[in-house]
């Protein structure tokens, strides 16, 4: 699923549950352009949906599979860039092309569709794909690869991805692929960037040995017997979906589920576990419908009630698989026991519950078409842990919980990175994320930011879109919005190491604040308190007074919501030669 303007723009653009990317890149090479940018060869045209099998050898830990994309054409084209990750094979590539009917008498009568071969060459990751024709705009086509190998296996996942191959306690298999970031070409072949999700969804046909289960993302459409000790898995997802999120697990599984009564109606949730872990899951899954109630309150509905919604414990800490979640934390409350933010609030949770199902608004639902944006996946998400505290345990934990959160962050380079090079920005874009969304709650007031997260939703939901966009739509959401948020903010936050400081100073009683630490069109209102009086000012580089007079010993503190420093300067350094005051005003909200 491309947007025509996200298209435009990308062609133009040649420890924690973090993605797989997270380390520090200055210079880049053509695989990387390739892999993270929509060249000629992959703009042309436009993913339907996916058709997915694979077959994977338990014992020498390989598969076999093949992928069917069916597809559209934007624009005239021919060859096709396909991602498939060394080392794994292409065996053949086919597609279907009209023929007329041939009769024994010589004539013809009516057209069929033949299977025909496709040329290909290898490029490293890439695929080259030539189709037999050059396919005209409006054209639809489908395309089958069949390949097979030994695909990477993920070291340390889910931060290092690839395939998992574990045994659970009991010795049974236990196998996934985490690839968020790798990307979903470690182990079948498709489009690999997050910006052409299929409109129509996807099929995976997982073939398992009979003694096993396969879970896949969306529906369970059926099982059948190969008739050689193996049985195909075949789970069918109707949305739009990354195909990073695109996963199998196989097991030796038990399950339940349960009917959530939803804002749009019943939504079918299902549990997939260790059997020798079922009694620990079903007391920790009790957490679900909480979140389930709190989450659609805040965002808006459950994003995919016609795939329903599922947990499947995996081998490894999780993930956020549309539909599918991966869930390995132990059947534990915090982050494998721990509160990430040391208040102790994010003990009374489950961190992988909440944080992966958060990521079916943020990241599943509204995706960036660039990882160099996924701060609004991560920051969003990072922020659902936040509201969650919030329905369970009020106002003031919620708080307490992110501002708890800052000593994780590192500000060691910006939260957006370099576009069309498959490469995220810091991992500050969870917890630095998480804090400006929480500063733009407080500057807007509660009403106004969670009016905006709903219609967030309903503008954004199951679509594609750009840190850009957000932007934009936050500061414009109305008329209020647009008087306190500037692009300044968002500058300062996102694509700056900097942490504004507040610069206050008594000057013959009146009180005087600047921004400091941060470029001169800094425009953020803050929140202090004055002698424990509150007061809102619109504060930008240029010394501000309050109108109200204070005493020279005031005692100021500016309001935690603000992840900003702050200290107190002579007065001597209000009015520099040449610097003209600002006329002061304060904001009450």
């Amino acid at each position: 699923m491309m947007r025509s303007v996200l298209l435009a723009l990308l062609v133009c653009s040649a420890g924690l549950v973090h993605a797989q990317l997270g380390e520090d890149r200055t210079t880049f090479t053509r695989a990387d352009s390739l892999r993270g940018s929509i060249g000629p060869y992959r703009s042309w045209w436009d993913v339907s949906a996916y058709v997915v099998t694979v077959r994977p050898n338990l014992v020498e830990r390989s598969i076999q599979g093949s992928t069917t994309i069916t597809f559209g054409a934007f624009s005239d084209g021919q060859r096709m860039q396909i991602d498939l990750q060394q080392p794994l094979v292409v065996d053949s590539i086919t597609t279907l092309i009209e023929a007329p009917i041939p009769m024994p008498d010589g004539w013809f009568v009516g057209v069929t569709s033949l299977k025909v071969p496709v040329a290909f060459e290898r490029d490293g990751d890439v695929i080259w794909v030539d189709l037999p024709k050059r396919m005209e705009s409006y054209q639809g086509s489908i395309l089958t690869i069949h390949y097979h190998g030994v695909p990477r296996a993920a070291r340390n996942p889910p931060w290092d991805g690839g395939w998992i191959w574990k045994k659970d306690a009991q010795g049974n298999p236990w196998v996934s692929v985490a690839c968020q970031g790798l990307g979903a070409s470690v182990w079948y072949p498709c489009k690999d960037h997050q910006s052409d999700e299929p409109e129509e969804g996807a099929t995976l046909r997982i073939i398992v040995p009979d003694s096993l289960q396969g879970i896949g993302n969306g529906r369970l459409r059926g099982t059948w017997s190969n008739g050689d000790g193996t049985t195909t898995w075949e789970w069918q997802v109707s949305s739009p979906i990354n195909t990073y999120n695109l996963v199998p697990y196989i097991g030796k599984y038990t399950h339940w589920n349960e009917v959530y009564a939803g804002v749009d109606g019943p939504l079918q949730c299902d549990y997939w576990v260790l059997a020798s872990n079922e009694a620990k899951a079903r007391e920790q899954f009790k957490q679900v419908p909480e979140m389930l109630q709190c989450f659609e309150e805040w965002l808006g509905p459950y994003p995919f009630y016609r795939d329903g919604y599922k947990l499947v414990e995996s081998p490894h800490l999780g993930m956020e698989h549309q539909s599918a979640i991966a869930y390995g934390n132990g059947f534990v409350n915090g982050y494998r026991g721990t509160d990430l933010s040391g208040s102790g609030h994010g003990l009374k949770w489950d961190y992988i519950i909440i944080h992966e199902s958060g990521h079916e608004w943020f990241g599943n639902s509204i995706t960036t078409a660039d990882i160099a944006d996924m701060w609004v996946h991560e920051g969003f998400t990072d922020y659902t842990e936040t509201i969650f505290t919030e329905c369970q345990q009020g106002t003031e934990a919620a708080e307490d919980y992110l501002v708890g959160l800052r000593k994780n962050i590192r500000n060691d380079r910006p939260i957006i990175g370099p576009y069309g090079v498959n490469q995220e920005g810091s991992g500050d874009m969870y917890y630095k994320g998480a804090n400006l969304i929480h500063m733009i709650r407080h500057i807007v007031g509660d009403s106004t930011f969670k009016a905006m997260l709903l219609e967030m939703d309903r503008q954004f939901g199951q679509s594609v879109i750009t840190s850009a966009q957000i932007e934009a739509f936050m500061i414009g959401f109305s008329a209020h919005t647009r008087e306190r948020l500037h692009t300044s903010i968002f500058d300062q936050y996102l694509r700056d190491v900097r942490i504004p400081e507040l610069e206050h100073a008594v000057k013959k009683k009146q009180l005087w604040v600047r921004w400091t630490n941060c470029p001169d069109s800094l425009r953020m209102p803050i929140r202090i308190n004055v002698d424990g009086t509150p007061a809102t000012v619109n504060c930008t580089t240029q010394w501000t007074c309050l109108e109200r007079r204070v005493s020279k010993r005031a005692r100021i503190a500016v309001d935690r919501a603000w992840y900003v420093g702050s200290r107190r300067v002579s007065r001597s350094k209000v009015h520099k030669p040449g610097e003209r005051p600002r006329n002061s005003f304060e904001l009450s909200f």
